[in-house]
């Protein structure tokens, strides 16, 4: 036991700097926490503007009360689309869709998605952009990184954050949701760096534009295996394409629901 112990501590002792800026679940080790992530950053290719942008974060608390309190996933379906207005967003989803048809007509010609279910997450994650959240992307993303509680998860879309100031995408200015989903559809970080479409040929995806945020939708759903011309009701083939925008099973059965209201 005795030598078993002090392999441990040797090991410790000589992992180094990965040691000394362990994540927390109190903002009082994020100052330090940020000077050795700014290392793996930096390994990751995030460039001068990026890192500027991550000595620049501030733990947000308001990150972490939303992420300690998130109570709506555990409705039954009927009360999570009563209290996520899903008449409304029918409603107003099949307004939008016939003031504008050509417009989603070309992005399920391209993508193969159709206009309901674009429209239908529109909806429910911004209310057709009337509200993209009121918190910085940077400092609530670099947040969850540190935070214990899931921080494997959120370290690679803090990276992802990082190089799309690099991009010119986002700035530290640049306001979210608590947990760092940027733009009209609220996209991850890691998921814009990745999916993010440029439709509008201005050289920049800019997700608080709607053309670029709804092109870059559908390019997730698609690049996830999303197959033209089939179902997406629970059971069908690309209701597990819908399964990968959101982990929440009242979420996913609520777009699949909505979207097929306002396809028909």
């Amino acid at each position: 036991m005795r030598m078993t112990s002090l392999a441990i501590l040797l090991s410790l002792a000589l992992a180094g700097p990965s040691w000394a800026a362990p994540c927390g679940n109190t903002g009082a080790g994020f100052d330090a926490w940020k000077k050795d992530f700014a290392q793996q950053a930096k390994k990751a290719g995030v460039k001068k503007k990026g890192l500027q942008a991550l000595a620049q974060t501030q733990y947000a608390t308001r990150t972490i009360a939303a992420d300690r309190n998130q109570k709506s996933f555990k409705y039954s379906l009927e009360k999570f689309m009563q209290v996520r207005g899903a008449n409304t967003i029918v409603a107003q989803g099949r307004k939008r869709k016939a003031a504008n048809p050509q417009f989603y007509a070309a992005l399920e010609q391209q993508y193969g998605v159709p206009a309901g279910v674009l429209i239908a997450i529109h909806g429910m994650e911004t209310g057709f952009g009337n509200f993209m959240g009121d918190s910085q992307v940077v400092s609530a993303i670099t947040t969850l990184a540190y935070d214990c509680r899931r921080s494997e998860f959120f370290v690679p879309h803090a990276i992802g954050a990082l190089k799309l100031v690099d991009q010119g995408s986002i700035t530290m200015a640049t306001k979210g949701a608590k947990h760092g989903e940027l733009g009209h559809t609220q996209f991850l970080p890691g998921n814009a760096l990745t999916y993010g479409v440029d439709a509008t040929g201005d050289r920049r995806v800019d997700f608080y534009n709607l053309t670029d945020a709804m092109a870059s939708t559908a390019n997730f759903l698609r690049k996830k295996g999303w197959k033209p011309g089939r179902g997406y009701q629970p059971g069908q083939p690309n209701f597990a394409v819908i399964q990968q925008w959101n982990a929440a099973t009242v979420y996913q059965k609520s777009i699949a629901i909505m979207a097929q209201r306002i396809d028909n």
